[in-house]
């Protein structure tokens, strides 16, 4: 176990890059090979748009990394958080850290996003795709990504969460977000398993259906107990779904600029 956490814990950016890339780059293949909707789009085109605001939120990503060395060490120096509290078996605290994560930094966060107006209006950015496929997981307006990294730091410091932890978090996230966007046709016999334990592409489709309310359910990125556990669960025929959101111009999905001001549009409504 020490081995696997000094890995994680001195990843270089070269390695940090190269496992977004990777990662995006299997589902891409998988996607194109066993596709769940046939969608009628130049795709390369439909990306660029995603691979932009993928640009803004690595950029802020190190930013806040470098915000975050302090916070990471502040924890270990005092001794804060939850897991400073207790003495369990490595294992089991580095299993208590990913759950607090997730449930802080993704589904609470993602909660909030979608019920407090000011917040859901940088976040219809990412519910505007009306292709989602495995790009659409980078697809965060710079002030969306913003208040998810305010509520990753917060995570760290309630849960007293080691650096190392934290990055084996980072790397289950990055693998759970491509996989949940990506346009992939499991068995669904099979997805419906998973989909009791973890986010699965089929479970999160209903997620980015255009309209409420199954825009707002299934809410987790990596487990799905929290849905379940909070009544924001919705499974059902993913046949149905529709991508978009039904209060923007679907014609402007890989407009950036479009996309980029719709924050600040107040004809645009929110309804929140």
């Amino acid at each position: 176990m020490d081995q696997f956490l000094h890995y994680f814990e001195h990843l270089n950016s070269l390695q940090k890059l190269g496992w977004i890339v990777g990662t995006m780059t299997f589902f891409w293949i998988l996607e194109g090979a066993f596709p769940a909707f046939k969608h009628n789009y130049k795709k390369w085109q439909h990306s660029r748009t995603n691979f932009v605001l993928l640009g803004t939120t690595i950029l802020i990503n190190v930013l806040f990394g470098i915000l975050a060395l302090g916070v990471f060490q502040w924890v270990v120096t005092e001794q804060v958080g939850l897991l400073g509290m207790i003495e369990l078996p490595v294992w089991a605290e580095l299993v208590m850290g990913l759950m607090l994560l997730d449930f802080v930094a993704q589904y609470g966060v993602h909660y909030l996003l979608h019920k407090f107006g000011p917040l859901w209006r940088f976040h219809m950015i990412h519910h505007s795709d009306t292709h989602v496929d495995v790009t659409t997981g980078t697809r965060h307006h710079p002030g969306d990504y913003v208040f998810r990294e305010i509520f990753s730091l917060l995570a760290v410091v309630i849960g007293g969460i080691p650096f190392a932890f934290y990055m084996v978090y980072r790397i289950l996230t990055v693998l759970c977000t491509y996989f949940t966007h990506s346009n992939i046709a499991l068995p669904d016999k099979l997805d419906k398993l998973l989909s009791n334990v973890i986010v699965t592409p089929n479970m999160h489709k209903f997620h980015h259906h255009f309209e409420q309310p199954w825009t707002d359910s299934n809410f987790g990125n990596i487990l799905s107990i929290w849905d379940r556990i909070f009544g924001t669960f919705v499974y059902g025929d993913v046949t149905k779904v529709t991508y978009g959101l039904d209060v923007l111009n679907d014609d402007k999905s890989e407009n950036l600029s479009y996309q980029l001001k719709v924050p600040f549009d107040k004809d645009v409504k929110v309804g929140k």
